[in-house]
């Protein structure tokens, strides 16, 4: 049976590759969803990968998640600070999930360094650019391996 990996990537992530590409690189959220698609079936692993702009998306699709996924990974994006709906969400969505941000938002303004979102991710990864995208997949693969 291959195991589900949902990635979900937040508001403002379409624009990748236009929206600030000293920051956030000259990558498509399209270029980062073959690449994962292509490790992601060298694992034995079906990605499930969305973007939304609309909070309430992101948590419906973390909660339809349940029992379908093994695990999934989000950038929340500009929801990283703000949002306690994604937190409960994850809290509640009975698998593991992992954070990824393109930036360091350690090394960002100081209203971005600080993450709800951590407090229930099993682990984040930032700073890498899309690398981490892939780095989060083989994490993902080791952590729901049976």
């Amino acid at each position: 049976m291959t195991r589900k990996i949902l990635v979900l990537n937040g508001p403002n992530l379409n624009l990748l590759g236009t929206r600030e590409p000293d920051i956030y690189g000259y990558d498509t959220l399209g270029d980062i969803e073959a690449r994962l698609r292509e490790r992601g079936a060298a694992l034995g692993l079906e990605i499930d990968f969305r973007q939304s702009n609309h909070e309430g998306e992101l948590v419906t699709w973390i909660q339809e998640g349940r029992g379908t996924v093994v695990g999934g990974m989000i950038n929340p994006a500009g929801y990283t600070t703000t949002s306690v709906a994604l937190l409960d969400a994850i809290l509640a969505c009975g698998y593991p999930v992992l954070e990824v941000h393109l930036s360091n938002i350690h090394q960002r303004e100081a209203f971005r360094q600080k993450s709800l979102i951590s407090t229930a991710a099993k682990g984040v990864i930032c700073g890498l650019g899309p690398a981490g995208y892939m780095l989060a997949l083989d994490a993902l693969d080791g952590l729901t391996a049976k």
